[in-house]
């Protein structure tokens, strides 16, 4: 981002806001920015600053995204309604509800549940507060606070993305000013940062926020490399930039020959992103840094194309380092050419070849193409499929029960990189990389997943644990009926690496068991009740009064043991009290020497033959020891023996 003055007066946001906005929208963001500074006007920030400081500094960094006015006013109001007097029914009034809900909606996500929020206020004693971090070492922790805190801050996302514009400006300036944050708190919050904004801003494709947050979080995180990393680039900057001047005077050289209208930049290198080279490729720093990076912007498609064959026939590509983002976009709706070539001297270049649009998109992300209609939430239709990718992810989170489950889907189907892998239609599944063909099933269509059988990859099977590549055709070969299998969750089999598809194998498995358990707990209960001669039982009842709210949830837990039949009946039935489920016969007497009964090792236990399966001399039987009664005798098939989970209360036993 251009700005990072942290002291940005109001003449200085008025001048760089869009010049598109017009006169009533600049009158809006002149009131809103009157409104934030009289509530904040006794607050300041840890480094002595007044707190408006900040607020400003958030709308200008908004408007550099060239967001609408609204967005811009929801900036500098944004700490209002937690700071200060002012309330979400003040801010409704005076501006309407698109800022008031803005606001809400980033006053929620401060009103997570913290870790540790003991020194959250302003060193003065006042009100104003400066962002805590949402948790500590993120991502690696487990506890369930840090867990749901990022589940609901991504919910809250998936509602609204402007939200995330307003938060992630937030966190910019705040990781900008973090020397200024004890010192306790500033690993902590930059390591949120690399863990979680970073990444959502390159996820919204706004490539300006993510590297600064990256840098800035890797200074607090890892100073010593940091530091050494960034005197490495100034040592060499002088003898790196007169290359570039050399090697752009001939890239424009070389196209114009070939009329091709172009304009050429060095391409600034970050640190962060050259640690993560370091450590992805096993690069010193020196191989890194030998790496010179241009980017190319061409009037048109075709001139990209145009340029790529020109630049492959003039210098040699280097094996491996083409990507086509054009043809297959980003999740984010990135798109360029990317290429590295054996440049004159024999060290790699880099070259990124994109028309302006690309360029703005990579640039801005989201935010350049947020158009808006009064009273509305609408971006245009290139990234309606973003915003819709973005909430499906989190709409399938909310139904996820256990929020670690929910962080560990965030940090491999969001976080990590991907793979783009075409469908025999020629559509395009995004992925994680590592992705094998159950997965990609499984991001097709539930149904799909769970009857894949088999995968042609590029026309040729392939076994289910093979990792899919940028640029594969897979067609899945799936079975007219059937489910998946349990080795699917095996992990040491390496069939399923998303955590999409574990979850859907896994809701599978349970509806299967759930069936199972209903029919065989119906079956429990109504026997019983027919034994008992209980009829006409109003089950709704029944299963509100044992506070389920439906019989089926009643069935099933009847049917897997949990619930035992004999509570049920003991509830209900007035005329009758029931013994437990094992101890239904009344008589004490011992059986008759036709139907004598012998407890192996144990002669002269009192025996009671059970109703619930009535056996008879010469069936397959099995005793089952009550308490205080002696052996219940049942037949060996009867479903209240079979699903038993008391096994050491059964004897062998024989007529």
């Amino acid at each position: 981002m251009k700005s990072t003055d942290s002291t940005i007066p109001l003449e200085k946001l008025l001048e760089h806001l869009p010049e598109n906005y017009t006169v009533a929208e600049r009158e809006l963001v002149e009131r809103a920015y009157q409104v934030a500074e009289e509530a904040h006007q006794t607050q300041k920030r840890h480094s002595g600053e007044p707190y408006i400081y900040h607020c400003v500094a958030v709308a200008d960094i908004l408007s550099e995204l060239k967001v609408p006015s609204e967005v811009v006013a929801a900036g500098l109001l944004h700490d209002t309604v937690e700071d200060t007097d002012i309330t979400l029914a003040d801010i409704r009034r005076d501006f309407g509800d698109t800022i008031a809900s803005l606001v809400d909606g980033v006053t929620k996500l401060t009103h997570l549940p913290r870790v540790s929020r003991g020194d959250q206020h302003a060193e003065n004693g006042d009100n104003g507060h400066e962002e805590e971090p949402i948790a500590p070492a993120l991502l690696g922790r487990k506890e369930d606070i840090v867990a749901e805190t990022l589940r609901k801050t991504f919910l809250a996302m998936g509602e609204d993305v402007r939200v995330m514009f307003i938060k992630l400006a937030d966190r910019l300036h705040n990781m900008r000013t973090l020397s200024h944050m004890p010192e306790h708190k500033r690993r902590r919050i930059a390591q949120e940062t690399l863990d979680i904004f970073a990444p959502v801003a390159n996820r919204l494709g706004i490539w300006q926020i993510k590297w600064e947050l990256e840098d800035l979080g890797f200074r607090y995180v890892n100073p010593e490399k940091y530091k050494e990393i960034a005197e490495l680039l100034t040592e060499k900057r002088p003898d790196r930039e007169a290359q570039l001047e050399d090697i752009k005077k001939n890239l424009v050289k070389l196209l114009a020959q070939n009329n091709i209208k172009a304009e050429v930049s060095g391409r600034p290198k970050h640190i962060y992103s050259i640690y993560k080279k370091m450590q992805k490729k096993d690069k010193a720093f020196d191989m890194v840094r030998d790496v010179r990076a241009v980017r190319l912007i061409v009037p048109d498609i075709p001139s990209c194309y145009a340029a790529l064959g020109v630049i492959h026939t003039t210098w040699r590509p280097i094996p491996g380092e083409f990507d086509d983002y054009i043809a297959a976009p980003k999740d984010n709706n990135y798109q360029s050419l990317h290429t590295a070539v054996s440049y004159d001297d024999k060290r790699p270049l880099e070259v990124q070849i994109r028309t302006q649009e690309m360029h703005l998109n990579a640039e801005y992300g989201i935010a350049a193409h947020w158009q808006y209609k009064e009273g509305s939430k609408h971006a245009d239709k290139n990234y309606e499929k973003l915003i819709n990718s973005l909430r499906s992810k989190m709409e399938w989170g909310s139904d996820v029960q256990d929020a670690n489950e929910f962080v560990e889907s965030l940090r491999s189907d969001v976080f990590q990189d991907r793979v783009y892998i075409f469908t025999p239609r020629g559509d395009i599944i995004d992925l994680p990389s590592g992705a094998t063909p159950i997965d990609f099933a499984y991001q097709v269509h539930t149904d799909i997943g769970h009857r894949c059988r088999g995968a042609r990859v590029n026309g040729k099977l392939v076994p289910l644990y093979q990792g899919l590549k940028t640029g594969d055709r897979v067609e899945i070969l799936t079975a007219k009926r059937g489910g998946p299998s349990r080795d699917w969750l095996n992990p040491n089999l390496g069939l399923v690496r998303t955590q999409r598809a574990r979850s859907k194998i896994r809701v599978w498995f349970k509806k299967q068991e759930d069936e199972q358990n209903l029919a065989q707990g119906r079956d429990i209960l109504e026997r019983e009740l027919q034994r008992l001669g209980l009829s006409e039982i109003n089950f709704e009842k029944m299963a509100r009064e044992l506070n389920y709210k439906t019989p089926d949830e009643m069935f099933i837990e009847l049917g897997n043991g949990d619930l035992s039949v004999n509570k049920v009946i003991k509830q209900f039935s007035q005329h009758e009290e029931v013994e437990e489920i094992f101890e239904v016969g009344p008589s004490t007497t011992p059986t008759t020497s036709t139907n004598a009964i012998e407890v192996v090792g144990l002669k002269g236990m009192l025996t009671t033959m059970a109703r619930c399966c009535n056996p008879m001399p010469g069936d397959p039987v099995v005793g089952f020891i009550t308490r205080g009664r002696g052996a219940t005798i049942h037949r060996q098939d009867c479903p209240n023996i079979l699903q038993t989970r008391d096994r050491e209360r059964l004897l062998q036993v024989g007529w």
